[in-house]
């Protein structure tokens, strides 16, 4: 178990060190970053003095050895547009992205879930077609199309919802809803499978020759199996939901980490875009490692290795 903790610790450190470098160069590869950021009317001495100013002038690996090792200790320079840190920035929005992602992904476990054990034990049943058809209708509708479908219904023709903005519950109500619809789709097909594999195994029939509750059976035996390939989706819906939490909040006008980082890339704010992604991909790579280390809990042989 500790060979197995040790090299998803290691492989975490690659990744983020990997969105490291991507994140910085990809920003210089079209050239001086100077001219994505000065008007194109900007003199001579704009141009030195702010390539001076942003450490542009030094060697490119000097410049990334700087960027890294203020990265690890969270300063990313200041915010071009609002002349503020810009990781202060992000993480004053980072309150509101996983309030908004957090509902989400309770509302596709609540749903997924109960659906997906109420098909898998009752297969060609109404619960069963139900799960079809939300696995189906999930994975066919854009979050982007969902979203605005749910603007236009519930604020512009029901009037029962507020269509943009944070501040009470009902503003929460639309943005997860469209954000949950996909991740509720994965999950209630992936744990289906599952559970109907686990439930034809021999060590269940076993178990029901033996007397046990159908209840026992599924909750105790099938369920716990079942789950172990069904967390690595949700820990990968996790990601996405953050992911796609981008184009939500900027539709829904949500103020998330999100709409900041649409915002910074339209003003050509690369210092937030830089806390933006190296924030995120710390926040995912840790919780799918907190992820990968739970299966030592289902899986008696990660424990054993």
């Amino acid at each position: 178990m500790l060979g197995y903790v040790a090299s998803r610790l290691i492989y975490a450190i690659l990744v983020v060190f990997g969105v490291s470098v991507a994140v910085f160069f990809l920003i210089r590869i079209g050239g001086d970053p100077s001219a994505l950021f000065l008007p194109p009317e900007a003199s001579l001495e704009d141009i030195a003095a702010f390539r001076t100013q942003m450490g542009f002038d030094r060697p490119i690996v000097v410049q990334y050895l700087d960027f890294l090792g203020r990265a690890v200790q969270g300063d990313f320079g200041q915010s071009l547009r609002y002349q503020q840190p810009a990781m202060q920035l992000v993480l004053e929005r980072v309150p509101a992205t996983l309030q908004l992602s957090a509902a989400a992904l309770a509302l596709s476990l609540l749903i997924s879930i109960p659906l997906a054990i109420l098909a898998a034990t009752h297969r060609g049943s109404i619960f069963d077609r139900v799960g079809l058809v939300v696995s189906l209708i999930g994975q066919s509708f854009p979050t982007f199309w969902l979203a605005i479908m749910l603007i236009l219904i519930f604020s512009e023709h029901l009037r029962m919802l507020p269509p943009s903005g944070r501040g009470t519950w009902a503003h929460l109500i639309m943005p997860a809803i469209a954000l949950a619809a996909y991740s509720t789709a994965i999950i209630t097909r992936l744990l289906r499978s599952s559970m109907i594999e686990v439930l034809q195994s021999d060590y269940v029939r076993t178990a029901r020759g033996k007397g046990l509750s159908q209840g026992r059976v599924v909750f105790r035996h099938a369920l716990r199996n079942a789950a172990i390939p069904t967390l690595t989706v949700i820990g990968l819906q996790v990601g996405a939901l953050l992911g796609g939490a981008v184009i939500t909040e900027e539709i829904f006008a949500y103020p998330g980490i999100g709409r900041l980082a649409i915002q910074a890339i339209a003003n050509r704010d690369f210092t937030v875009v830089q806390a933006f992604v190296l924030f995120m991909a710390v926040l995912i790579v840790s919780i799918n490692l907190l992820v990968d280390l739970s299966y030592g809990l289902l899986d008696p042989r990660l424990r054993k290795g």
